[in-house]
């Protein structure tokens, strides 16, 4: 059964001289105790060294610091339900039971349009194949 839960908060961020790295996400609130899926990539091409770590892909961050890179496998935005399909071997290192994430999308309609901008960039990054196979944004 998928986990779900419902977003209060939609962000993307992307800018080189203020952020430390591309990031979008959706959160339950703004408080640590509230369930959080962050997406994020470099701004640079992966270096030598993140290619023989596995590290040059997206990155998927839950709370925690549930952290594991190249797992996500689908995403697809249906009305305002964000449904991330994730790499089931990648469930342990994110502290999840389920591979499906469904995110009931209440963030201001702003957010989420920049939200989803941002994603779709995250989620082209890096290593082809670790893109993932679906992205409906």
């Amino acid at each position: 059964m998928a986990y779900r839960f419902t977003a209060q908060i939609a962000c993307g961020f992307d800018d080189p001289d203020q952020d430390d790295c591309v990031m979008a996400g959706v959160a339950e609130s703004d408080d640590e105790d509230g369930f959080s899926l962050l997406f994020m990539c470099d701004f640079e091409e992966p270096d030598a060294q993140e290619v023989s770590l596995g590290m040059d892909t997206h990155c998927l961050v839950t709370p925690d610091q549930g952290t594991a890179y190249g797992c996500v496998r689908e995403v697809e935005l249906d009305g305002d339900v964000l449904r991330v399909t994730l790499d089931p071997s990648s469930l342990d290192a994110l502290g999840l039971a389920d591979p499906i994430v469904e995110a009931l999308l209440r963030a201001p309609a702003v957010d989420v349009a920049r939200m989803r901008e941002v994603l779709s960039r995250i989620l082209a990054y890096g290593r082809p194949g670790a893109h993932p196979r679906l992205i409906n944004l």
